[in-house]
């Protein structure tokens, strides 16, 4: 007669993850204008790419109230969430399927003066709509994230929007608008459009509703050599309508839909008279091979060039600059992160920057070291968790108080597992009386899992059998974990035991020692393993 003596193990190991911020891209001629940036076109495409690989594989289309619209949605907000902008994702329930609203607010800048950004994200449930409207979402999200890689001091307050169910009569904008307060609405100085702005027989369209607005962006174009138009085709037919209708000042770039090109129009722009500006508007084939790069990259550039004209300061005051590096990690609940806190002087005198964090998990403590820097030096930031931090992630903000004044930074904290080490014994030994098994491991690693690791061991085996178990680790050293204590047995004859071994070894070649110290049958010591 055999017994099966099965003993499985469990140990938590530590890993850490680390944020990787690219570099800024140089800037163009033009937009040196006003120091604005130049957009990247393989990171629009990029996103392009993206979106269209959603559509694929959800039925062709990213429709509002489907589940590749709701793809759509993560895959913006995720974007935005680890580039450090604050994301809310409104519900619209006057949307298909209550389809979601994207909100991105980066922290800095007056917010009570709001320059807004927009797109709309659905498209027609005939195709993909990557012009219609991934252009103009695509293009909106690579300005985000470039406005948070050069971080520059904000005179106002930015914040992003990507619209739900706009093909269905404007629906998440609309919901947006007529869910602020009246006071939220006057905060919004100005609302900035981008719908279709890809157009494979392109023109360039600049929305007229205010002049001022208007000629910003002809600023730009003007600087480029090229002449602009406004864009009656989409007077009231997209996103801008809701805001206009409520007040509020707006303005917006497109390269035309099924409206026909003129003679004079293809003077001005070249591309071919007598056909549409897109002639797979609303269709199947509006995927990534109906976007030329020469529309998308000029609009790209003049939509940053707008934002830094009328949303970064141009004041030479006293100024300074936060980063952190790392910008995210990982522990398990009980340890602690480190940060390396960076301030840079980025005008006039250096000043004292006091630092101070908030957004913190339960149960977990910041300190600096030191707590007050001059602008251009750095502190070391430790984020303390204990063993009652719930698993999870948590966007902390970085708050340095300057003299003159205040900038942030976000930190990302996740608390929990993220790899596994696995050691394995796929072979059943036999465990003889009065006799020691020496059980082999092997070893295999997912994610950055790291040793020292801490051991813990539970398991099964007969109640009328005496074992002896214990773990040699690599250095050598045997650490027993012989249940004590008496437990009851259930109705198979067997005993579950758990046993912590609470020292700590580097990581290597185990061995798992098995002594059956009872005169009965032989038995057998099943495969097992031991998780990290």
């Amino acid at each position: 007669m055999k017994w099966g003596k099965r003993i499985g193990t469990a140990v938590v190991g530590m890993a850490a993850v680390l944020g990787v911020v690219a570099a800024p891209a140089q800037a163009v001629t033009a937009a040196s204008l006003n120091a604005a940036p130049d957009i990247s076109l393989a990171n629009v495409k990029a996103h392009l790419n993206a979106l269209q690989t959603i559509a694929n594989q959800n039925g062709g289309n990213r429709a509002a109230g489907r589940s590749g619209y709701t793809a759509s949605v993560s895959y913006v907000s995720q974007k935005l969430r680890d580039a450090g902008y604050n994301v809310t994702l409104q519900s619209c329930t006057s949307c298909a399927g209550s389809s979601q609203n994207v909100i991105a607010e980066w922290p800095q800048g007056d917010a009570s003066q709001v320059i807004m950004l927009g797109a709309h994200l659905d498209s027609v449930s005939a195709g993909p709509g990557i012009n219609d409207n991934g252009s103009g979402s695509a293009s909106i999200l690579e300005v985000a994230l470039t406005l948070a890689r050069e971080n520059p001091a904000l005179a106002k307050r930015v914040r992003f929007g990507w619209w739900a169910d706009e093909e269905s009569g404007l629906r998440g904008s609309k919901f947006y608008v007529n869910s602020l307060p009246q006071t939220e609405r006057t905060k919004i100085k100005t609302y900035l459009n981008f719908d279709m702005i890809g157009s494979s027989n392109w023109g360039y369209f600049v929305y007229d509703d205010v002049a001022s607005v208007k000629a910003v962006f002809d600023e730009y174009f003007t600087s480029i050599g090229i002449q602009t138009e406004g864009d009656s085709e989409g007077d009231g037919r997209s996103d801008h309508a809701s805001f206009k209708s409520a007040g509020i000042p707006v303005g917006g770039l497109a390269t035309g839909a099924g409206d026909i090109k003129t003679t004079a129009q293809r003077a001005k722009w070249g591309g071919t008279a007598g056909a549409a500006f897109d002639n797979c508007y609303h269709r199947a084939c509006d995927t990534t091979s109906n976007i030329p790069d020469t529309p998308l990259e000029k609009n790209s550039d003049a939509i940053a060039y707008a934002l830094w004209k009328l949303a970064v300061s141009t004041s030479t005051s006293p100024d300074f600059s936060l980063g952190l590096s790392p910008s995210s990690g990982t522990v398990q609940a009980g340890q602690s992160a480190t940060v390396t806190v960076n301030t840079t002087t980025t005008s006039g005198a250096a000043q004292a920057v006091s630092l101070s964090a908030s957004g913190l998990p339960a149960g977990a403590t910041a300190t600096f070291n030191p707590a007050s820097v001059q602008s251009g030096g750095s502190s070391t930031l430790t984020i303390a968790t204990s063993a009652s931090t719930p698993n999870g992630t948590s966007t902390i903000t970085v708050t340095g108080d300057g003299t003159s004044v205040d900038r942030t930074a976000q930190y990302t904290l996740t608390v929990g597992d993220v790899s596994v080490r696995t050691f394995t014994n796929g072979t059943d030994y036999a465990l003889n009386d009065y006799a020691t098994i020496n059980s082999p491991i092997t070893s295999s690693a997912t994610g950055t899992a790291t040793s020292p690791v801490k051991v813990s061991i539970t398991g099964t085996h007969t109640c009328s059998e005496d074992l002896r178990i214990s773990l040699k680790a690599p250095d050598g050293s045997t650490y027993s974990v012989k249940p004590t204590g008496s437990l009851p047995c259930t109705d198979l004859g067997t005993r579950n035991y758990s046993v912590p071994v609470t020292n700590e070894a580097a990581s290597g070649t185990w061995t798992l020692v098995v002594y059956d110290a009872y005169a009965q049958d032989t038995g057998t010591l099943d495969s097992w393993t031991i998780t990290v």
